[in-house]
């Protein structure tokens, strides 16, 4: 659906996003997983025809960002809104409803059920919490019916039952639709439910593949033993990486087989164990030396 081939902005001396490929199909939903400045929100921009780029070619459907069928394709929600705060949801999303072609009326009253914003449509928009507001921004984006959607650090901010909502809904439309969704984010629970995941760091993807594939590659399990007295640990060699503290042993494992191996071997010194699987933000660390904020 959507081809990036080399693509590259500079600001200044800095390169902001440096000859990046991106190959995107529809119905996915792609994360870009990075701390700020590794030049997620630049890539989004460029993608959505808000930057130039300086190098590197966009094309989705067959058709870029400089020609106008390239737009009816996408929905963009910006980290900041776009929408008036001295104007009503209702009257804000009549607004941008105007600036499509046959927009469909009962799909935006669809989508402010889904949404659960139709009690407060008639509320200024600048009254609302934060969460209202992301969700009035969201349905905005999708009033044209897009096959693509931007989300920028989409929950940035907001409470778990508020992301909650957000995700249940966005799921049922692709479901439903087969809505196209590309979302940068900080939160890496949003980056482990993607299809795909680009890590981006000073400008460059770093890693992409499916969050199990690099799971499996650069995210280690651990399984922590818990032995009967502090002497028991200490008479247990460690490998590199492995961390003993008193009675317990921190080891890092490859899988759950490795892991039961362990625990039988020990299964007379220890009281008690823990079995961790390896995290997103494992990856991100192994990746870049820094932990994701």
């Amino acid at each position: 659906m959507l081809e990036v081939k080399n693509l590259t902005k500079h600001f200044g001396a800095k390169a902001a996003v440096d000859h990046i490929d991106l190959k995107i199909e529809k119905g996915q939903l792609i994360a870009f997983l990075g701390h700020n400045g590794a030049g997620k929100s630049t890539t989004i921009n460029m993608l959505t025809g808000l930057l130039t780029p300086d190098a590197g070619s966009i094309s989705l459907e067959g058709h870029q960002p400089s020609e106008n069928q390239y737009t009816h394709y996408l929905g963009v929600v910006f980290q900041d809104s776009v929408l008036d705060k001295q104007l009503t949801v209702a009257k804000n999303l009549a607004i941008a409803a105007k600036l499509y072609r046959n927009c469909d009326e009962q799909f935006c009253d669809s989508l402010m059920q889904k949404f659960e914003i139709d009690r407060i449509k008639n509320q200024k928009y600048g009254s609302l919490s934060g969460g209202q507001r992301r969700r009035v921004d969201i349905v905005r984006s999708l009033l044209s019916q897009p096959e693509l959607l931007f989300l920028d650090e989409p929950s940035t901010g907001l409470d778990i039952q508020t992301r909650k909502k957000i995700w249940e809904v966005l799921a049922e439309l692709r479901q439903e639709y087969g809505l196209t969704i590309i979302l940068t984010t900080h939160y890496l629970e949003e980056a482990n439910q993607a299809d795909w995941v680009y890590v981006m760091d000073k400008g460059k993807i770093v890693a992409s593949d499916t969050v199990d594939n690099l799971k499996a590659k650069y995210a280690k399990n651990t399984l922590t033993l818990f032995f009967k007295s502090e002497s028991l640990a200490q008479s247990i060699s460690l490998r590199e990486n492995d961390q003993r503290a008193e009675n317990k042993v921190t080891i890092k494992i490859a899988s759950y087989q490795e892991a039961l191996q362990l625990i039988n071997r020990y299964q007379k010194d220890i009281v008690d164990f823990e079995y961790v699987h390896g995290t997103m933000d494992d990856i991100f660390i192994e990746l870049t030396g820094k932990e994701i904020k």
